[in-house]
């Protein structure tokens, strides 16, 4: 089978579904073929063995620093480029079946369409459209300007080109599930199937941190605006920026967040890191998932494995992997007073979040670990299987 993905795997938060993806489809056993961009960390299956076969796109540069609306052309560029040679490579091999990602997957799609191939695409957020009205409304709302239209139009038509061919949709969440068949999408095309963590190297720090000082919170995420980073700075400041320490393990995508980030973190006891976000977790108490939109947020269950209690919104597959009041915090979205009272409600049980963190890691055991992996494989080739001999 091929796998066309759009993130090099182990790289954020996607790279690391991309990574779970290939290891659940080669199952020690199968032979699977690897599209895709490059990666620059070394990478290989559990046990060594070496069932895929990497097949890496043409190197393509992209600026650093580009204004949205270059910004969601060049996007759209890289996505058509990468998923015209994606399907050269899938024609050479004639793969009995392929698994893709949303945004890069059409030009295989009509391919595997044409010739009796069976298909599952993964989406990793909720749908498309409604991915582009948040981006729209929060643009709107902190740069007092739109995204711009003819793009946003032009993206949202191939993601949802995609949806339409595809045979089978794995999205994380009953969330996200929700947010595909309100604009649309069949029911029975639609499959809910979490997300894994690696939970030898998540895990709780041997020497937590002392509950004295400023509480320690963590936010691990681009600091764009879909994952609400700039209610959580403002809940801090209206609690009291002497209360909480903030360290975030990421980086502006764009100059517009990287102002309203320098903006609205002035003043407030904030640290940001692009390295590795495993240190960051084990030096906090707490962890903050302030998403608009999120099928499930990788962070999360990595930050839960870290044994920390966490607030999460209630407009993301996160709102399900968390017990309020015992492994954390519920919030509405795109709204700074409800964080705010969930902050204020953690210092004041500031002595519980331990052992709140001990049920996060308990939970996470139970829905995030290897048995999920194994569930893929088996829900992907039971059906790829069936679905190809029908065809014959």
């Amino acid at each position: 089978m091929a796998i066309v993905y759009g993130r090099a795997p182990g790289i954020g938060g996607l790279g690391q579904a991309v990574s779970a993806a290939i290891t659940a489809l080669a199952d020690g056993k199968r032979e699977v073929y690897a599209l895709g961009p490059s990666t620059t960390i070394p990478w290989s299956l559990p046990g060594g063995t070496p069932c895929a076969i990497w097949k890496q796109s043409p190197a393509v540069h992209w600026p650093s620093w580009r204004p949205w609306r270059r910004e969601s052309s060049l996007n759209l560029d890289r996505d058509r480029h990468l998923g015209r040679w994606a399907t050269q490579e899938v024609q050479k091999l004639r793969p009995q079946s392929c698994y893709l990602y949303t945004s890069v997957a059409l030009e295989t799609l009509h391919w595997a369409s044409a010739e009796g191939v069976a298909t599952v695409l993964e989406n990793p957020n909720g749908h498309i459209a409604n991915f582009h009205q948040i981006w729209q409304r929060e643009s709107e709302r902190w740069f007092g300007k739109p995204v711009h239209r003819d793009l946003a139009l032009k993206t949202v038509a191939r993601v949802e080109e995609e949806y339409r061919l595809a045979e089978r949709v794995r999205v994380y969440s009953e969330w996200a599930r929700r947010s595909m068949l309100s604009h649309g999408v069949a029911a029975d095309k639609i499959h809910v199937l979490r997300e894994t963590v690696n939970l030898e190297r998540f895990r709780p720090a041997a020497i937590r941190p002392k509950p004295e000082g400023p509480l320690r919170i963590c936010y691990v995420g681009s600091l764009d605006l879909r994952k609400g980073f700039v209610y959580l700075l403002q809940a801090i400041r209206r609690v009291g920026a002497r209360h909480f320490q903030l360290r975030i393990a990421g980086a502006a995508n764009d100059r517009d967040c990287a102002r309203l980030y320098a903006r609205e973190s002035a003043g407030l006891q904030v640290e940001c890191v692009s390295a590795d976000s495993f240190p960051v977790y084990q030096r906090a108490e707490l962890l903050a998932v302030p998403s608009l939109e999120d099928g499930l947020p990788f962070s999360l269950l990595e930050g839960l494995a870290c044994g920390l209690p966490a607030i999460v919104t209630d407009e993301s597959g996160a709102a399900e992997c968390v017990r309020p009041g015992s492994s954390g915090w519920v919030v509405p979205a795109a709204k700074v007073e409800p964080i705010a009272r969930a902050l204020e409600e953690a210092l004041e049980r500031r002595g519980d979040l331990r052992s709140m963190g001990e049920q996060a890691r308990s939970d996470v055991e139970r829905y995030a670990g290897a048995g999920q992996l194994q569930q893929l494989s088996e829900w992907y080739y039971s059906h790829s299987s069936t679905e190809t001999s029908l065809r014959r």
